[in-house]
């Protein structure tokens, strides 16, 4: 490839997915989401101190260095026919590009509007006369992960402007003299906890996947947990070493099952299993058969398979249909069990 080079990939050690112990759901929903981004992302719901963002942060840096456009602030995709991304169009150079680490950008709960969306450079105006653009942490998240601690507790305005940006791939910013359009397509991942409040119905909906994650109650996995981060504080590089095999096995796999994924049949009985299992459960819409067909086909490639088989299906059903439940008040069952139930009477036991 003409004109590649490589920039560092990690600011700072980051403990990794190999090593994080328990917590299978979770794992497996954010891998599946790795492999295909249009699953939707992932909500992890549970207790604090559970691993909830060092596991994000983990499986960040276990994927492969992305290519980029040099001089582009958006980390645009170079074979990409055609991009609303203003620095890309105003180039003058083309054919350049370099490799980036895929950007897992925070959103904090307090962030302003500009912050998130962009807004004009201050520096440059006031130094300049110029009116220049800014880019936000949506900019910054272009083909990556925008992660989201305590999402249940994010204002109301700016889970509407997720919703317009995550619907359409695209951040629009109109103000102060400034009219940008650049494209800002991400993985959603939020976390939080279910006891502090619950998430408006319009974002839990554009999540894809929802894994429940639970401090670990048996005695050998909590020791493991606290022996495994104590080695990782005390000496980073040696941990990193000593999972250094685990961690490019692990890389290898979700490279080839990218790779995989278009190759990946989905023959039409598993299609019918979805709808017939969404129908069982009364869910809304469609969303639940699409994300339903995309993640088994996802974990399918993964797992090296060349079609999706009904026992995939039935390894993503949960936490592709939990939130998706109507509440029904003669059946006070949580969510979870609703959706087992429907799966062993439908797949069975």
């Amino acid at each position: 490839m003409r004109g590649v080079r490589t920039e560092g990939l990690t600011a700072r050690p980051v403990f990794p997915f190999a090593a994080i112990v328990g917590q299978d759901e979770m794992k497996l929903a954010l891998l599946v989401a790795a492999v295909d981004p249009g699953v939707g992302g992932v909500l992890v719901m549970g207790d604090r101190g559970t691993g909830k963002s060092t596991i994000v942060r983990a499986l960040a840096a276990l994927l492969p260095a992305m290519p980029a456009a040099v001089g582009c602030r958006y980390n645009c995709d170079p074979a990409a026919r055609a991009s609303t991304c203003p620095d890309c169009g105003s180039r003058p150079a083309r054919g350049r590009t370099q490799r980036v680490a895929v950007p897992v950008v925070d959103l904090p709960l307090g962030a302003t509007e500009d912050r998130v969306v962009g807004a004009l450079d201050l520096e440059r105006a006031l130094a300049r006369g110029e009116k220049a653009f800014e880019p936000g942490l949506l900019a910054r998240a272009h083909r990556g992960f925008l992660y989201i601690d305590e999402v249940n507790l994010l204002e109301d305005h700016l889970v509407d402007l997720l919703l317009d940006v995550a619907g359409s791939g695209e951040n629009v910013v109109e103000r102060e003299g400034i009219s940008i359009r650049h494209p800002a397509k991400f993985v959603l991942i939020g976390s939080g906890n279910p006891e502090e409040g619950e998430l408006r119905p319009q974002l839990l909906d554009r999540f894809g996947l929802c894994v429940e994650v639970r401090t670990p109650q048996d005695l050998p996995t909590r020791v493991e947990v606290v022996r495994r981060r104590d080695a990782f504080e005390r000496d980073p590089d040696a941990f990193l070493a000593s999972w250094a095999t685990e961690a490019a096995a692990l890389r290898g796999k979700l490279e080839q099952a990218r790779a995989r994924l278009p190759g990946v049949a989905v023959p039409d009985g598993i299609l019918e299993l979805a709808a017939r299992l969404c129908l069982a459960l009364g869910t809304d819409g469609l969303r639940g058969e699409l994300t339903l067909m995309r993640a088994a086909r996802a974990l399918a490639a993964l797992e090296g398979e060349a079609e999706v088989t009904p026992a995939r299906l039935r390894q993503v059903a949960l936490p592709a249909l939990r939130h998706r439940l109507r509440r029904n008040p003669l059946d006070e069952s949580l969510a979870g069990d609703r959706v087992e139930r429907a799966v062993a009477e439908l797949f069975g036991p």
